[in-house]
């Protein structure tokens, strides 16, 4: 079974255990172990993971974690909630069961490229939703109208976007929705940025409570600052589904480790210590990064929304792949190359980290912006 080399996890192996300030990576600030347990309150837990059996434990994810993911949405119970390895396995996990040869997918574009390479590798026809800076990267409903039809198996959405750091609020979600349920369309969100607006609580709506056909997926990856758990989850109410695809999960994951169930329900329970370090960290990059862009000549944006990512378009004569890695072999700097994402021309960067690295990272890449405009590389140039 062929399936299309995934871009963005390449260019990601290249550098990122190697560059200096990384401004590729997509998660909030890692938390180490010491400090997620100061942040749950927790002085006891040597004792208590002493008494941790390391069996399987739960199949579908503990009761405990099943329950604490629940309490993000409005409708969701935990039987409605399956526990995977990472986002990602419940995103593959998702097509594997309900995508056949011969299926109809439409995923919006650019998102993470799940949603286009996996379904075209089991035989779907995927036609892709273009995500355009005219509308802030945001769905247009006339293409969605266009696209989904009678023999649409599933509708791919991301919210917040990655790269783009949109965001659809609940009334577009809704009209989407509108669309869809003719049909029985099956609509899977990857909301694993969702928590991280810029204004209130951080979160948006999601899928899984406006659609009874609705899939969220999410991890504890971005928001949470935990990605070294690799555990991720899926959430509906859509009749069968979870049973559908537990009999596939069997093959290839059986559970998720005890001990990365366990620090889940630990930081979920006391997730709004953890989400209050989150904001103050993304929303106040997000404040330099605009101001940053804003007094940056040769690059532009749509300002995003929402996430930790955004794509700044390069005003340069130059490829986004020799932009960055000139970029990151001379500063240091890490950056993601908009061709690996389908969208030359741009970079994608990741503002989650530090904002001691974001700081220096952009000192350093105004600094490289300026050496390539003194040697002529700049649009247009001869």
């Amino acid at each position: 079974m062929f399936i299309e080399k995934f871009g963005v996890e390449r260019w990601m192996d290249l550098y990122e255990t190697r560059c200096t300030y990384n401004l590729a990576e997509t998660c909030v600030d890692s938390l180490t172990l010491d400090e997620l347990l100061n942040l749950c309150g927790r002085k006891g837990f040597p004792e208590e993971l002493g008494q941790l059996r390391l069996s399987y434990g739960d199949i579908p994810g503990s009761l405990r974690l099943r329950k604490a993911i629940g309490d993000l949405y409005q409708s969701i119970e935990p039987d409605h909630v399956l526990v995977t390895h990472g986002a990602i396995g419940a995103n593959s996990l998702i097509y594997e069961t309900l995508i056949d040869n011969g299926d109809h997918v439409v995923a919006v574009f650019p998102t993470y490229q799940q949603h286009q390479s996996i379904p075209k590798c089991f035989g779907a026809q995927v036609d892709l939703l273009d995500l355009t800076p005219e509308n802030n990267y945001l769905p247009d409903l006339k293409q969605v109208r266009g696209l989904v039809g009678p023999k649409t198996k599933l509708l791919a959405l991301n919210n917040p976007n990655n790269p783009a750091g949109s965001l659809m609020d609940q009334a577009l979600l809704e009209k989407i929705v509108e669309i869809a349920r003719p049909y029985q369309t099956y609509i899977l969100c990857d909301e694993v940025y969702r928590g991280l607006n810029d204004d209130g609580d951080g979160f948006t709506s999601s899928i899984a409570d406006l659609y009874e056909l609705g899939i969220s997926t999410g991890s504890m990856s971005k928001v949470y600052s935990l990605a070294g758990l690799r555990l991720g989850w899926m959430a509906s109410r859509a009749p069968r589904l979870l049973e559908s695809v537990m009999t596939h999960r069997d093959y290839n994951t059986i559970s998720v480790g005890r001990l990365d169930d366990h620090l889940a329900s630990l930081a979920l329970e006391s997730k709004n210590a953890i989400l209050t370090r989150s904001h103050a960290i993304t929303r106040g990059n997000r404040r330099v990064l605009a101001q940053w862009v804003d007094n940056e000549p040769l690059i532009s944006w749509s300002p995003p929304l929402s996430g930790t990512t955004a794509l700044l378009e390069l005003h340069l004569a130059i490829s986004s792949w020799d932009f960055c890695v000139r970029l990151v072999e001379q500063t240091g700097v890490m950056l993601c190359p908009g061709s690996v994402l389908g969208r030359e021309g741009f970079l994608r960067i990741g503002y989650g980290c530090s904002p001691e690295s974001l700081t220096k990272g952009l000192e350093q890449l105004t600094f490289f912006l300026r050496q390539l405009a003194t040697q002529g590389l700049t649009e247009g140039a001869a």
